[in-house]
Parts: C-alpha cells; structure tokens; sequence
C-alpha cells in the first residue's frame, strides 16, 4: 500500500521528536559551566545550543535519508 511508508516515516519523525526532548531534558539541560565569573551563563547556554543545532541536523539528515528510500521505493528507482 502506498500510505503505509509515508505512515512510518511520520512515525520516525514523532519518535526523533520525542527522543531529541527526552536527551535535551535527561542530559543536557543539568550540564553547567562554571570558573568563568559572570559569563557561566552564557558560556552554558552557548554550549547547550551548539549541541541542540547538532542533533537537530542529525535528525534532519536522518529524515532526508529516510524519505529518499521511502521515495525510491515508491518509484522503484
């Protein structure tokens, strides 16, 4: 059936979503930089968003990837 890939690569979206929330709330928003006097904050901040942007383009190129197999299926490239 051609609705079910494009139902699991919904399916994959929901879990990075869920998954990318679960690791920025468990693991990385306890991290803490200190010995930087007032720049702690911004230091930690900084270093919390460069690894959000990492995963969120992990999770994009792992999308792309999936729905080029799912289009190339479908098309029988």
């Amino acid at each position: 059936m051609i609705a079910t890939p494009i139902f699991i690569f919904i399916l994959a979206m929901w879990i990075l979503i869920i998954l990318g929330g679960g690791i920025l709330v468990l693991t990385i928003a306890p991290i803490s930089i200190s010995g930087f006097g007032e720049f702690d904050m911004i230091l930690s901040s900084g270093f919390k968003a460069i690894i959000a942007i990492i995963l969120v383009m992990a999770w994009i190129l792992i999308l792309l990837k999936m729905k080029k197999g799912i289009f190339h299926k479908m098309l029988k490239f």
